[in-house]
């Protein structure tokens, strides 16, 4: 088995044993983007020279080494780390070199992994497509002609394409969930809170992308900073939530819907492929004997709330209104002009309206262990199918193309995409999971239960072509 094969588990027990040397996984993952990633537009930035030299000066593993010692992986570019450019996606951050890293960027150092650059996100991450104007498109290595999803495409394009064998994301409005989805691995967006640096009141939040729901696990551990510093059998276990995806969910009650907060707005028929996936996960549910019912949830007065919402976030970003004109991109300077021009009354509008949301979706919930939807609406859009020029059309392309995920960053709760198609040579379509306020241990458990059931999954064969210069 080649080094980019395994398992995040059993990549971090090898280097821990000293099977395999830092340097050794580092070379190889930088060959595997030199190689791979001209076509796949994964990376923003590839740091190579300084990622040797942060594995040559590691010494030996120790007893109580960090979870992460040595492991390859890669900051989203919206994630600052000192030294190295970070872009945002933006071409009014091209010269951008940070003096101090951002908290994931630490705790990813302080789990013991190395940094090889900076995978690629669109514009200060605020679509659910990976297409900048200032960076690479990051494409999907099933099918390069279409996109991997946002805003961590790049994040999860490198997993799938075995450049990473997993990544730290962030996810606002399906962030994580949607680019997981898209290219057929699994994405976990934490409940609010859950990792310790992130702003409690926000929908933001940081996660790991993974191949396999333990591996996603490992890395959720890692980034809390409560998973284990030792390995008496050789391979990480014993986190509180790696030790949940090990473990059987017991008999549970499931919710199931393929409501959304869009219907009515816009159009949210599900592809054949998307329903497929949602009926067998169903089947797979009820014959692992969980108990599976309707979801009585039928949400109302959505849109305006998030819109204003997505509006609010942007009026933030620190850019001037000759900076809106010269260097961003047309959604960009729409929303942040949009979200400048809202009152206080709109905002706190807003934020009640969502306040009133969460409690009414985790009312609605709260009979159900987890809540089953479809993770897509979509199959994989053609790159350049989103209206990048006409702001308020390619927001409604996002809502049809990803309509279940932004209702969970406002209710705050867990969620977990897990790819379900087994058919060789096929991209495999994906369900959510979403679980109750703190529930990231049942919704964990669950997805490995689906997938020992789903069996192994085909790997994208990634084409061969112009090599990257690193």
């Amino acid at each position: 088995m080649q080094i980019h094969e395994m398992s995040l588990i059993d990549l971090a027990a090898e280097l821990r044993s000293g099977g395999l040397a830092p340097r050794e996984a580092v070379d190889h993952f930088l060959d595997r983007i030199a190689r791979h990633d001209a076509g796949l537009g994964a990376f923003a930035e590839v740091t190579a020279d300084r990622a040797r030299r942060a594995a040559d000066a590691l010494a030996a593993p120790a007893e109580d080494a960090p979870p992460l010692w040595g492991v390859p992986l890669a900051d989203k570019d919206l994630t600052a780390r000192a030294g190295v450019p970070t872009r945002y996606g933006s071409r009014a951050f091209a010269h951008h070199v940070p003096d101090r890293s951002d908290p994931l960027a630490v705790a990813v150092d302080e789990a013991g992994a190395v940094s090889l650059g900076k995978t690629s996100t669109p514009e200060f991450g605020l679509t659910g497509f990976t297409e900048p104007f200032a960076g690479p498109i990051a494409r999907s290595p099933w099918d390069p002609s279409t996109g991997a999803g946002g805003s961590s495409g790049g994040a999860a394009a490198a997993v799938a394409a075995g450049l990473l064998p997993a990544a730290p994301a962030s996810d606002g409005g399906g962030s994580i969930r949607i680019p997981a989805a898209t290219v057929g691995v699994v994405g976990l967006k934490p409940s609010r809170g859950r990792i310790p640096f992130q702003a409690p009141a926000g929908l933001g939040v940081s996660g790991p992308i993974a191949r396999g729901v333990a591996d996603a696990a490992l890395l959720l551990d890692a980034l809390i900073g409560t998973a284990p510093r030792s390995f008496a059998t050789g391979a990480p276990g014993g986190g509180p939530f790696l030790d949940a995806a090990r473990r059987e969910p017991g008999r549970l009650r499931i919710g199931a819907t393929t409501a959304t907060v869009w219907d009515g707005w816009t159009d949210t028929t599900l592809d054949p492929g998307a329903r497929e996936a949602y009926d067998r996960a169903i089947a797979m549910l009820e014959g692992a004997g969980h108990v599976v019912e309707d979801a009585p949830w039928r949400p109302e007065g959505y849109p305006e709330m998030f819109v204003t919402l997505w509006r609010a976030s942007a009026a933030r970003i620190p850019l001037t209104e000759e900076q809106l004109d010269r260097d961003a991109e047309p959604l960009t300077a729409w929303l942040v002009r949009e979200g400048r021009a809202l009152s206080a009354a709109d905002v706190l509008g807003a934020q009640d309206a969502a306040l009133a949301f969460e409690r009414a979706t985790i009312e609605a919930f709260a009979p159900f262990d987890a809540v089953l939807t479809p993770a897509l609406a979509l199959a994989p859009r053609p790159i350049g199918w989103h209206a990048a020029d006409d702001p308020e059309r390619c927001f409604e392309q996002q809502c049809r193309y990803a309509p279940h995920t932004s209702f969970v960053n406002v209710s705050g709760l867990p969620a977990i995409s897990l790819p379900l198609d087994a058919e060789r040579g096929r991209r495999p379509w994906s369900v959510q999971l979403v679980g109750r306020p703190g529930g990231e241990a049942t919704i964990l458990a669950l997805a490995a239960q689906l997938e020992a059931e789903r069996g192994a999954l085909a790997r994208p064969e990634l084409a061969t072509g112009a090599t990257r210069q690193i």
